[in-house]
């Protein structure tokens, strides 16, 4: 027996697909439990390190680490946006890997696909809002953006609310509307899918519920098309006018303080002086926790801005690994077999 040696469970995103971990109530659960993990002081979060390329088009690349101190597993998403992506090499514009450590010797545990989980975090955060600020007897959801980021989020939603029968959708192109339904429609065969071919308000106008996901700086959705009772899901930067969250009754961010200082909607709102922290209802997790409220009428409009939390994706992250190797999913790869002077060939692979 090699008491040196160190395996890694490498975990594609098809191993993690394959192995079931696409599951919005498994993702839910990881973050609505980190959430109040992170108010007990049972997380260890610190600040995350950006490297921007380009300021223009915030292309970049971010590490973000956590730790849970229960399950004693640390881990780090190393993750790229670069929004040009889909024009310029017809990929995503986002992709993600994630390494889980244990805390006890401090080796890894998994190398693992990071973008599916990021794409499912913004999801099941969405769907969680959802289920506490949607009205439950929503029908329609409606989208501005038709990425992945906004395909998790169909997922999420109709997780959560399961009566939601009707998908309108607006994009850049009337192509990227149709590759949207041709490829959610075989998840919901009894929802009605419409293509409002590049028109934003045929798609958001009296939806119940309304997502942007894009990565444009232009105030896309328009407060008149947004209803009385309706939910706002807005994941992306500038996607709406400042309207929109003035006429809302409430305003719930997964952070508030860290939203603020970001380039998102509230944020201009809040350096140009036209948002303060009164206005801002709660965070997420003080509505779980039940101190605050939320939904408490038919008619009111409700807000939800998350920007992400990376102790959420290394929770979702340590979720799908455990699911995942109880699957017998992925392969098991040695990061080394002996410390490095205890090769007997040592010598013959020195260089001098």
């Amino acid at each position: 027996m090699n008491d040196n040696r160190i395996e890694c469970l490498f975990l594609s995103q098809e191993d993690l697909l394959k192995a079931g971990c696409l599951d919005m109530r498994l993702a839910i659960g990881a973050a609505e439990e980190a959430m109040l993990a992170f108010r007990r002081e049972e997380i260890l979060f610190p600040d995350k390190v950006v490297q921007i390329f380009d300021a223009s088009t915030q292309e970049r690349i971010n590490c973000l680490p956590a730790t849970l101190l229960t399950p004693k597993v640390c881990g780090v998403k190393w993750v790229s946006v670069f929004p040009r992506n889909p024009e310029r090499y017809g990929m995503q514009n986002l992709s993600a890997v994630i390494i889980l450590s244990e805390i006890e010797r401090g080796f890894p545990i998994a190398f693992m696909d990071g973008t599916l989980c990021s794409n499912v975090r913004v999801g099941a955060m969405g769907a969680l809002a959802a289920r506490h600020l949607a009205r439950p007897d929503s029908r329609s959801i409606a989208f501005i953006g038709a990425g992945e980021q906004a395909r998790m989020h169909l997922i999420g939603m109709k997780t959560v609310i399961p009566g939601i029968e009707e998908c309108r959708v607006s994009a850049k192109s009337a192509d990227e509307e149709q590759q949207f339904i041709e490829e959610m429609r075989p998840l919901f065969a009894e929802m009605r899918f419409t293509a409002a071919e590049t028109d934003a308000q045929q798609a958001m106008e009296g939806a119940d519920i309304l997502v942007t996901a894009t990565s444009a700086q232009a105030p896309l959705l328009k407060a008149a098309w947004m209803k009385p009772g309706s939910f706002y899901s807005h994941i992306g930067g500038w996607e709406d006018e400042y309207a929109v969250a003035e006429q809302c009754d409430k305003i719930v961010c997964d952070d508030w303080e860290t939203v603020k200082h970001r380039t998102q909607t509230l944020s201009r709102m809040y350096k140009d002086g036209e948002l303060k922290d009164e206005d801002v209802h709660a965070n997420l997790v003080e509505i779980i926790a039940g101190e605050k409220s939320g939904r408490e009428t038919p008619e009111e409009r409700a807000y939800f801005n998350a920007v992400g939390l990376a102790y959420v994706d290394v929770a979702i992250a340590h979720a799908m690994y455990l699911r995942a190797r109880e699957a017998g999913a992925g392969t098991m790869s040695s990061i080394q077999e002996r410390m490095i002077f205890q090769h007997p060939e040592l010598a013959d692979w020195i260089r001098m």
